[in-house]
């Protein structure tokens, strides 16, 4: 099979390492000469690395980099069966480059995005074939992060999510589909992850070390919510966040923080530039969090009766299957486990109680109950996972 990507970037790279692992023909375009270099070099590194962990051998290592030629002209894609594209989050910028690709493709020839957070249907309009046109949304490591998010857009014909379905399967990845909406699942499910831990901050009801010990120490998430959106990058998160509740109509369970918003303008991103929320470096800080279980326990089941209520709308809107949801945000996020398995465990009950609590408390919109969870507790149901 041969493939395409667009964009020689961290994430274009790592997609083009995991198809020529799986022994296709791929081609890695982009306009600048140096990143390609730069994208050949990395290659090398990491399979040198994956050589000194005894994960392959130089053979294996070899037939990977024969499996990928680096190009600067698009129409060395025209043979491409598969062109998946990762470059700047900028529609206009997307859409002129599909426009270009498909004069040289056959019609046959699949066009995918890698988008966290566009429109599938708005990338496919500007097409003369919408139909070949769909999401394949990896995450970061590509080569590491199991999950795969495959939106098929409105136009996308069933022929093509079929196609893709199977392919991500012989790539060895954990492929869910999604409805084409904001955020498709994981970063639509994952906002109240960051946003309510800001909200609690904000409220001046714990700092940030105690937030993150709550989370980790008691919930057994890997990283706490403050030291994610550092490694993430606080203008990274913010802007996901900000989307989202753009592209929500505002709805105010995506709501930004003013926190997260005036740390980006400062330039405090987090582990790239040195200071977040934390210090890194030579100014790195040792913080004392309070180990307070009681209050632990109330910013863990605060977070998590959020989260869970997000994976509970995104099941009640036809977003993606129960089981799709659980997978997405435990292989994609690498959360301890499924929300909604984690809703069955917790009870229904518990779940509703705990949202109808915070609405009483803040009569905000933000704290409303899925309509799905009170159906469920009224008929003593559970999810099936």
């Amino acid at each position: 099979m041969n493939v395409g990507i667009i964009g020689s970037g961290t994430m274009g790279s790592g997609i083009a390492q995991v198809a020529a692992t799986a022994n296709c023909s791929v081609k890695v375009y982009d306009t600048n000469q140096e990143a390609l270099k730069k994208s050949e070099v990395s290659l090398d590194k990491v399979l040198s690395r994956l050589i000194e962990k005894g994960r392959i051998d130089e053979a294996e290592k070899n037939r990977i980099q024969n499996n990928i030629l680096y190009v600067d002209s698009l129409k060395e894609l025209a043979d491409a069966d598969l062109t998946i594209e990762a470059i700047i989050e900028n529609l206009e910028v997307k859409q002129k480059v599909f426009r270009e690709l498909e004069s040289y493709q056959s019609k046959d020839a699949i066009i995918a995005s890698n988008t966290s957070s566009l429109s599938i249907a708005s990338i496919a309009g500007a097409l003369e074939n919408p139909e070949r046109v769909i999401g394949i949304h990896f995450f970061n490591p590509a080569p590491l992060m199991p999950l795969v998010e495959i939106i098929p857009a409105v136009q996308t014909s069933e022929e093509v999510k079929n196609k893709v379905v199977k392919i991500i399967d012989d790539w060895k990845k954990v492929g869910v589909l999604a409805k084409d909406t904001p955020g498709f699942i994981v970063n639509r499910v994952a906002r109240p992850f960051y946003g309510e831990a800001l909200r609690i901050y904000e409220e001046g009801l714990a700092d940030f070390a105690t937030i993150d010990w709550a989370m980790k120490s008691l919930g057994g998430f890997r990283m706490g919510p403050f030291e994610l959106m550092d490694f993430i990058g606080n203008d990274v998160n913010y802007t996901v966040t900000e989307t989202v509740f753009r592209e929500f109509y505002y709805d105010p369970r995506y709501k930004p923080s003013f926190t997260q918003k005036r740390l980006s303008e400062a330039g405090y991103l987090g582990r790239k530039s040195g200071r977040g929320f934390y210090q890194y470096g030579d100014h790195a800080k040792t913080l004392n969090p309070s180990k307070d279980k009681d209050l632990g326990n109330k910013i863990l089941d605060r977070i998590l009766v959020m989260l869970i209520n997000e994976a509970a709308d995104a099941l009640f809107l036809n977003i993606a299957s129960a089981k799709d949801i659980d997978l997405a945000m435990s292989k994609g996020v690498n959360y301890p486990k499924g929300l909604l398995t984690w809703a069955n465990e917790k009870g229904i009950d518990w779940c509703v109680e705990k949202l109808d609590k915070l609405y009483e408390e803040y009569h905000e919109d933000r704290y409303r109950c899925s309509p799905l969870l009170r159906k469920m507790k009224k008929n003593n149901q559970k999810f099936l996972v």
